[in-house]
């Protein structure tokens, strides 16, 4: 395989999980994704912290990607050590073992018109 590309640690600034949804679950849920992708011939340990505004941070979450794999986690599936809040602004930091590549989605379908928004995180220096 290639060389493995990415970051170890990655931040999402933003994230908001509407706890109001329109249409058939579990596809058009509202929810919050971390999009990560291991290329790498190792698989990628991955914890997430997510951090609040006015309270101490929840996590770590614990996920794993296996090698040459990717993963679309949906936050609102995360629920060990705590679900995390609907309707509560979060940001999240995503540290792995192995360089990672992570991206952010939101489906917001509160409204029949539904919303999408997607970036890549952003990655720090290691």
């Amino acid at each position: 395989m290639s060389e493995p590309i990415g970051r170890r640690r990655w931040a999402i600034p933003e994230g908001w999980i509407p706890s109001e949804s329109t249409g058939p679950a579990p596809e058009m849920t509202s929810h919050e994704t971390a999009s990560i992708l291991n290329v790498s011939d190792t698989n990628a340990h991955v914890e997430i912290t997510v951090f609040f505004a006015d309270r101490e941070p929840a996590g770590p979450y614990r996920v794993s990607v296996p090698a040459r794999r990717t993963l679309h986690q949906r936050f609102n599936d995360l629920s060990d050590p705590e679900p995390i809040p609907r309707d509560t602004p979060y940001a999240s930091l995503i540290e792995s073992d192995v360089p990672i590549v992570v991206q952010h989605t939101r489906l917001d379908s509160r409204q029949a018109e539904n919303a999408l928004l997607s970036t890549v995180a952003y990655a720090a220096d290691q």
